[in-house]
């Protein structure tokens, strides 16, 4: 299952990569995709519906980031 989300503080290459792992390191999260344009617009793909509290808690690893889920 693949779900849209735009994650706020994400400015560079090395932004995406940070976060990208830290979220992949989730049980639940197969596949991150992060882009800077438009800047912070990611794809994540999960093994089951993960609510963006959820995520947000695995993103907190890391500090400056938010996330919320874009409505298609």
């Amino acid at each position: 299952m693949k779900q849209k989300f735009q994650i706020e503080g994400i400015s560079c290459g090395g932004c995406v990569a940070r976060v990208k792992k830290t979220l992949e390191e989730h049980p639940n999260i197969e596949k991150v995709e992060i882009f800077l344009a438009p800047k912070g617009a990611t794809i994540i793909s999960m093994n089951e519906t993960l609510s963006v509290q959820e995520i947000q808690k695995q993103l907190d690893k890391l500090n400056g980031y938010t996330i919320s889920k874009i409505n298609q």
